[in-house]
């Protein structure tokens, strides 16, 4: 059965069939917008954590940079004091022997405080310890009276600063028997 071009039923039919193909284009259009908006954001937001992100290894690099620069600034600090005892004592070349040398005395004490505090360790091992290849340097084995590999005397003082060996200290150890 055929229907004719002006029957009511399709004509009314027709429109509502346009309206249903023409809609699905506006939801991808509306749905493409809404994506390019959210595309948008996005990339915003990544190029901002991008340049924080920038900024802040700038500021750590900086920083360190600082720290490297000034980082023996508390030292040269506590250094000052020495410093001007051994002026004061230039300053008086008339004293007398027993003058010069407590001052002497008393600016090595100011040192060994300085050092202290900036945490640079004596390292001066006893007679009769045992030899530590990580702090201690045999400068000769020499046959003595006390356990093989102990420190017989020490030579020369080293130095830890913090728990690193600044300079290994010169001893001489007992030789095996």
């Amino acid at each position: 059965m055929t229907l004719p071009d002006n029957d009511p039923t399709i004509a009314a039919a027709a429109p509502a069939q346009g309206a249903t193909e023409a809609q699905p284009e506006t939801n991808v259009e509306i749905q493409l917008t809404e994506l390019q908006a959210r595309y948008t954001e996005v990339n915003d937001a990544f190029l901002r954590a991008r340049a924080e992100a920038e900024n802040t290894r700038r500021r750590a690099e900086e920083e360190v940079s600082k720290a490297r620069k000034y980082a023996i600034e508390s030292f040269a600090e506590s250094l000052l004091p020495v410093m001007d005892s051994l002026q004061a004592a230039i300053a008086l070349p008339d004293a007398a022997t027993a003058q010069v040398l407590e001052g002497v005395h008393a600016t090595l004490r100011q040192l060994a405080a300085a050092l202290e505090r900036n945490k640079v360790i004596e390292i001066a091992p006893p007679a009769g310890t045992k030899f530590d290849p990580k702090q201690h340097q045999a400068i000769s084995v020499v046959p003595a009276d006390q356990e093989a590999n102990t420190v017989v005397m020490v030579l020369q003082k080293g130095y830890l600063i913090s728990d690193r060996v600044l300079r290994p200290a010169l001893v001489t150890v007992a030789a095996a028997k």
